[in-house]
């Protein structure tokens, strides 16, 4: 600001030699003219006037109220003091709840408080080689010609591009999707991980977000990575995928399943063998992939816990007997034994294999598990 005032540079060179735009000079310069060096300080960025701000006087009779009623909501506080005052700019219920976050008055859910060890959400694998990573999903649903719904299930590997399978479904259930999961197994092997959404048959709100299916790929010694919810750009890919499928094959939908099943077969061999993608050089998906070493085992033998561990089944409706009580589990894991390790006074860790799941309080209120969670987290 002196060499401006003393004509020692031009604007330009100012500019130039602090690696600011002359906007911003000129700025900074009015500012100078106007108020003098006090002007150069840094100001507020909120707004002066904020549009539709309740009153204070409103605000301060919403915290009164709710200090008086500590258990209502935003509706039933409305509902009172609009009853009570019938004045003219009460906030709405959603205004009044967005307040009570702020002042941090809303209750604190129950699952919240019971809530089990806390594992950070892995980082996504950056696929490098055939049968790394799988991804899964399904296309959203349509009907054939003839009214039949179907489920387009898809399973691609993510390093060659290669479309492992097209099954069209009635039913995004756990009994319709395992047998379609064994016979891609039985063809190309296993995997290392698969990738999927939080959505069911594969992710749940249960221990590790896990369900009957994808406790089956963790028995069978597959990692299973779920995307961060609300963010399908992780599984970007694959939803390129279902876009490509939808023009090429669904305008119009086949007369019937049969029929749509045929054309879904067709496409994927014209995908595979046909297709050339610019990540693989112009190459092909089938010159890159290949059958996985990993084969699919006929039978799977149940879980070993160390010596000093308790392990238990978990029966029907996902519990376990333990220290003479039914303690619930989870449904995921029916049919497979858990293991128990002891970890102080009354709590005792659960293992799903090598997975911890939750844990087991002895003083609890619950008969449940605190099942483990993942921590919302930003995933690359």
């Amino acid at each position: 600001m002196q060499e401006f005032l003393r004509q020692q540079n031009s604007v330009s060179g100012l500019c130039c030699r602090h690696g600011i735009s002359r906007k911003t000079a000129y700025k900074w310069i009015g500012r100078f003219k106007q108020f003098g060096r006090f002007g150069l300080g840094d100001r507020q960025r909120v707004a002066q006037r904020v549009h539709n701000r309740p009153s204070a006087r409103w605000l301060q009779r919403i915290r009164r109220w709710r200090h008086r009623h500590p258990s209502w909501g935003a509706r039933k506080l409305r509902w009172a003091l609009e009853r009570r005052f019938k004045g003219r700019g009460l906030p709405s219920a959603a205004a009044i709840s967005r307040w009570l976050k702020c002042w941090g008055l809303t209750r604190r859910s129950r699952r919240a408080a019971h809530k089990g060890p806390v594992a950070r959400r892995p980082r996504l694998t950056r696929a490098s080689q055939p049968n790394e990573v799988w991804t899964v999903d399904f296309k959203g649903w349509f009907r054939t010609g003839d009214g039949q719904r179907l489920e387009p299930l898809t399973v691609r590997d993510l390093a060659s591009r290669y479309v492992l399978g097209v099954v069209l479904l009635p039913r995004q259930t756990v009994a319709q999707c395992r047998p379609a999961f064994e016979r891609i197994f039985q063809e190309h092997g296993l995997p290392l991980i698969i990738r999927v959404d939080n959505g069911s048959p594969f992710g749940a709100t249960g221990a590790l977000g896990l369900t009957r299916l994808s406790a089956w790929w963790v028995k069978l010694g597959i990692g299973v990575e779920f995307i961060a919810p609300g963010h399908p750009e992780q599984n970007g890919a694959h939803e390129q995928l279902h876009r490509v499928y939808a023009e090429e094959t669904l305008n119009p939908v086949a007369s019937t399943v049969r029929a749509q099943q045929r054309r879904s077969e067709n496409w994927r061999r014209q995908y595979n063998h046909g297709r050339p993608h610019e990540a693989l050089a112009m190459r092909v998906p089938a010159q890159v992939y290949r059958k996985s070493r990993r084969v699919f085992p006929g039978r799977l033998k149940p879980w070993k816990y160390e010596t000093g561990w308790e392990s238990r089944l978990v029966r029907s409706k996902g519990l376990i007997c333990f220290q003479g009580r039914s303690r619930y589990i989870g449904e995921a894991f029916e049919g497979e034994r858990v293991g128990l390790k002891w970890l102080r006074t009354g709590v005792w860790a659960v293992h799903f294999g090598p997975l911890l799941i939750g844990e087991l309080w002895a003083q609890d209120g619950t008969p449940g598990i605190r099942a483990a969670w993942y921590r919302a987290g930003r995933q690359r």
